[in-house]
């Protein structure tokens, strides 16, 4: 069975992460807030540190219900900092912070998190048919358009990369290689 060139220098956890997450769609507010917070988290790291901690942020950041992240204060950024079982950026739990606000303001413009961010590609993923890894751009005008738009509305940590990674993530873009046998499979469940 193919996989993505990058799932398969990973640990068993990276090959689960692969062939069960990455890359179909997300409609839960709760589990787009989780994996924005996450891709940010990643920025200068590699996704399979992250992943690693991925328990750890579950518990610290309350499983990333979204009104309660949005209400941390000093107190729980005091314990974020010392908890060595996530990453312990100042800028990254506060932007985690600001954006859970960001997103309780957005549902209640659009009524969720998932509707507008779905808006952006008409409802339906972009499908995209690379055929290796070399070809996968780190960011797009789709990126682009969306951190724009996020950064108007007070996002922080949230540049075009980080957007692209978490839009593959999310399944908004099926990055998978051609080659691979979630490609196809992620398709046919659309």
């Amino acid at each position: 069975m193919k996989r993505c060139d990058w799932a398969e220098t990973g640990n068993q956890a990276m090959k689960e992460y692969h062939d069960v997450i990455w890359g179909v769609p997300e409609y839960d507010d709760q589990q787009l807030f989780r994996k924005l917070v996450l891709d940010s988290n990643q920025a200068g790291l590699s996704w399979q540190t992250i992943l690693n901690k991925s328990v750890a942020f579950d518990e610290a950041y309350e499983n990333f219900e979204i009104e309660k992240v949005a209400a941390f204060d000093d107190e729980k950024i005091a314990s974020l900092m010392g908890n060595a079982g996530i990453i312990r950026n100042r800028l990254k739990i506060t932007a985690a912070i600001n954006n859970a606000n960001c997103i309780l303001q957005i549902q209640k413009e659009w009524g969720s998190f998932s509707a507008y961010l779905w808006h952006f590609v008409a409802g339906k993923p972009v499908v995209h048919y690379f055929k290796t890894s070399e070809e996968i751009p780190t960011k797009t005008p789709l990126s682009d358009e969306i951190t724009k738009d996020l950064k108007k509305r007070g996002f922080k940590f949230v540049g075009s990369t980080i957007i692209y990674a978490f839009l593959q993530a999310v399944g908004i873009v099926n990055d998978h290689l051609t080659v691979c046998f979630r490609h196809e499979e992620v398709q046919e469940k659309l």
